[in-house]
């Protein structure tokens, strides 16, 4: 399965679903074309926005592609499980009533108003899957949560390669039991939301490095990793390649990339020295998030409940307002931990290099492991 998996594409690098408008099918297709392997993103668009957006990809590149889904999220009070069967903690009750009263400034000076919290919880789920299993895609990865079986085998019934994203071992043996293709291990390195397959308040800030998390779920699963979280460079690609992952997906190194939907004030945002880390936060969606601190995330933050989508809903009308006037202090910058090593570069471009980067580790690695371990600055006889 993993060759299956890796003669989508020649390169062993996958372009991160990044929902909100980011992952446009120019970027996708760039990257494809250029060897690896593009994806678009479903979340928070309806189905026949997801459908139109393969056509239009398709009319850019006859290579392989993926598509992104979110999985539904469970109803609060209290007796939702998630897909590991675990009681999903609900939020206290009328905490996303009282975190809109504390936005009502940021509306007053977007000169907007709140969304509305319960605007949905499936994201359309069923209706995109419908569309995926008519008008089959190389390839569907799947964010907070595990399909059913059921849903996994139409989709390879359809020829679709499945992925779903795992944060911890537990995940990604639920991930296998469940029949998926692969798993992409998410470090707590990555940009944006973690996939976590439930929401649980108290581990907030905590999380698996990369490195750690592809070799333990190495071990544990025989279906193919593919790893997530703070890759910028090729070398890293090689060191997660050693690790055990047969591919690595990167997302915020494409952010900067001009076939980027991302906002401008996002892509400066990524090497601004302003914006001098990142971290963990609810404030924008109510979930677990990485993205550059601003002052937005600092004064709202510690506040957010943890109740996805609501407050995902509530803040969509700020964060578009904040946009629009260029304001990156109001903004959902997410990155990942390597942010500052971000390349403006085309986006085929950036594969290519990406690709000599991991080549030229690669070749080191490989001479590394013939016993030159000296790294050239020192000795190897103890003198």
């Amino acid at each position: 399965m993993s060759s299956a998996l890796t003669d989508l594409f020649p390169l062993p690098i996958v372009q991160a679903p990044m929902a909100g408008g980011v992952s446009v099918p120019q970027l996708a297709a760039a990257v494809s074309e250029a060897g690896g392997l593009g994806f678009l993103a479903a979340g928070y668009k309806t189905a026949d926005g997801m459908y139109q957006e393969i056509k239009q990809l398709r009319g850019l590149t006859g290579r392989p592609f993926g598509m992104n889904l979110f999985m539904p999220q469970p109803e609060h009070p209290g007796a939702g499980t998630g897909s590991t069967g675990v009681a999903v903690a609900a939020p206290s009750s009328g905490a996303v009533e009282i975190y809109a009263h504390q936005l009502a400034g940021e509306a007053a000076w977007y000169e907007t108003e709140l969304g509305d919290p319960d605007s949905g919880r499936d994201d359309g789920y069923d209706a995109k899957l419908a569309v995926l299993l008519d008008n089959p895609v190389a390839a569907v990865s799947f964010h907070f949560g595990v399909p059913s079986p059921e849903a996994l085998d139409a989709l390879r019934r359809a020829g679709t390669l499945t992925l779903v994203t795992a944060t911890t071992v537990e995940e990604a043996l639920a991930v296998e039991r469940a029949g998926a293709d692969a798993v992409i291990a998410q470090g707590v390195e990555a940009g944006g939301h973690q996939g976590t397959h439930r929401d649980v308040p108290e581990n907030d800030g905590s999380g698996i490095g990369l490195l750690s998390l592809v070799a333990q779920i190495r071990e544990a699963v025989s279906i193919p990793v593919v790893a997530a979280g703070g890759i910028m460079r090729g070398s890293q690609i090689a060191a997660v390649l050693a690790a055990g992952a047969s591919a690595a997906q990167l997302g915020t190194a494409f952010l900067a990339t001009p076939e980027s939907g991302a906002a401008d004030p996002h892509k400066r945002a990524l090497t601004d020295p302003l914006f001098t880390r990142t971290a963990l936060t609810r404030a924008f969606s109510g979930r677990p998030a990485r993205g550059l601190v601003n002052r937005f995330m600092r004064e709202h933050g510690p506040y957010a409940p943890a109740a996805y989508p609501e407050v995902h809903h509530l803040t969509a009308p700020l964060r578009k307002a904040a946009a629009k006037a260029g304001d990156a202090q109001g903004m959902a910058l997410w990155a990942g931990q390597g942010h500052r090593m971000a390349r403006v570069l085309p986006a085929g471009r950036l594969v290519e290099v990406l690709a000599e980067e991991l080549a030229a580790a690669s070749t080191a690695l490989s001479g590394k492991a013939e016993g030159d371990w000296t790294g050239g600055a020192g000795r190897g006889d103890g003198r």
